[in-house]
């Protein structure tokens, strides 16, 4: 973590006063969110809320991770947007509001697509990342990248009326656990084909946030080692056990992924890159 500040501005006292008073968090606790540095992946329905409570509690830098532009479909679940946004790159939209939340927040932007390629130098900066993504791809790319930098991951997802939440953190299992491999390409349907209920993606994304304040703050038992899973329609919740596999292929006994690999190919939502034909004299 970067050091921590010496003392709270009187506006900051005052904007942080219900936390401060708070016995888990207190002063030393806000300076710390205020030193934090948190990567969101996807300022969509899930990266929206997560963003706006990390801002708003204080941590001091936020990073965004996007490349996509708002459009008129997404304001019914993503509300970091506005409907003046659409049209806009979605980073732009994210900065020009978390600053009208809460200004003292250092508001890092990535337009770009994360990929292999740039995903171990941006993650990097960060101490931890809340995965937002909406594809297999990109969700095991974070998963690696996060597992190879020894970062913690808040992940979530949502579909229709379902939702789940956990965090992996290092050593204590990982997201290729749980799913060793990705689905066929096409079983499973993505919010734009199935559609999601958007208020579902507030309560997710909150989870995140929450257990992302928990670790900076070092309070409170994480969901590592547990998933949440949330049925809206019933409004209930349960939990299933989660336990790091020991033939995981990234953080296993024996691991055979080392580096970070092409995820559109190993997803099944791109072929094989074919060697540059060699012209013969």
């Amino acid at each position: 973590m970067a050091e921590q500040p010496l003392a709270l501005t009187p506006e900051q006292v005052k904007r942080y006063s219900r936390h401060i008073i708070m016995g888990d968090v207190g002063s030393k606790g806000q300076r710390a969110l205020m030193s934090s540095k948190a990567l969101i992946i996807g300022a969509g329905g899930l990266g929206s809320p997560s963003a706006i409570y990390l801002s708003l509690a204080g941590v001091g830098t936020v990073g965004i991770v996007d490349f996509d532009v708002v459009e008129l479909s997404n304001l019914q679940r993503q509300v970091l947007h506005h409907t003046a946004d659409v049209g806009r790159p979605k980073v732009q939209s994210a900065y020009d509001n978390i600053k009208a939340y809460n200004p003292d927040v250092n508001v890092v932007l990535h337009e770009t697509r994360l990929d292999s390629s740039n995903a171990m130098e941006i993650i990097s900066q960060y101490d931890l990342v809340i995965n937002g993504a909406d594809n297999f791809a990109t969700r095991y790319l974070v998963n690696d990248a996060c597992y190879l930098l020894n970062k913690p991951l808040m992940d979530g997802s949502i579909l229709i009326f379902d939702g789940q939440a956990t965090v992996f953190l290092p050593g204590q299992g990982c997201y290729r656990c749980l799913f060793p491999s990705p689905p066929p390409p096409g079983m499973v349907p993505n919010c734009a084909e199935a559609g999601v209920l958007g208020a579902l993606t507030g309560l997710v994304g909150s989870i995140q946030a929450t257990e992302a304040l928990k670790y900076i703050l070092g309070i409170g038992e994480s969901l590592s080692s547990r998933l949440l899973l949330i049925d809206a329609l019933s409004m209930s919740f349960r939990e299933v056990r989660l336990k790091r596999n020991p033939d995981c292929p990234l953080c296993g006994d024996n691991p055979t992924v080392t580096e970070l690999i092409d995820y559109e190919v190993f997803c099944g939502v791109a072929e094989p890159h074919e060697p540059a034909a060699v012209a013969s004299d």
